[in-house]
């Protein structure tokens, strides 16, 4: 979860702008959608992968220009002056879009396709597992999921705070905006 990547650039621009508690549910849709992957790859996600590559490069894409759209909308974004020590404006669209979001981030990331597929059989047996097993490994991946995006979050919101000033909220949002029109881009690449 912590690597760089698409997931973690929105998790950081998102907790910069509008705070830490607004990235629990795209949070969430990015955990759901990697315990999807997760489930799959314990029932053979690499023949799944096989037979709809297209469909695979199709999400890529739409996540990609959602990052990327995202992205401008927050570049755009005049920055105001305000007290840190209240609550965060809620900028999202609802909690079915913010979920939504993070959903198509993670689905649409090959790194994540990739993880489950090549990396997770290296280090667990697949063929064994029991629907036991996989719910207990889907319930620790959730937990660990969910802590670190959240801490990246935390972080973020905090460092946001230090930036008061208009002139650097101005900077934050393009950097951010940036950083989000980047991870799209590279989704968009990546193959």
């Amino acid at each position: 979860m912590i690597t760089p990547g698409p997931g973690i650039f929105a998790i950081l621009a998102r907790a910069m702008v509008t705070g830490w508690r607004d990235c629990v549910v795209i949070m969430t849709g990015m955990v759901v959608s990697d315990l999807v992957y997760l489930t799959l790859a314990c029932f053979g996600l690499a023949t799944i992968a096989e037979n709809y590559a297209g469909l695979f490069t199709v999400i890529r894409y739409v996540g990609a220009t959602y990052l990327i759209y995202l992205g401008y909308k927050m570049f755009k974004t005049l920055p105001k002056v305000t007290d840190f020590s209240a609550k965060p404006v809620r900028k999202s669209k609802g909690l079915m879009a913010d979920f939504m979001q993070g959903f198509l981030i993670s689905a649409s990331n090959p790194k994540v396709i990739l993880f489950y597929i090549a990396f997770l059989p290296t280090f667990m047996d697949l063929t064994v597992l029991s629907m036991a097993d996989v719910a207990l490994v889907n319930v620790l991946a959730g937990f660990a999921l969910m802590s670190g995006g959240m801490m990246i979050a935390l972080g973020a919101d905090r460092a946001a705070k230090l930036l008061k000033t208009e002139k650097a909220l101005k900077r934050m949002n393009r950097s951010a905006g940036s950083i989000m029109i980047g991870a799209g881009a590279y989704l968009a690449i990546s193959r």
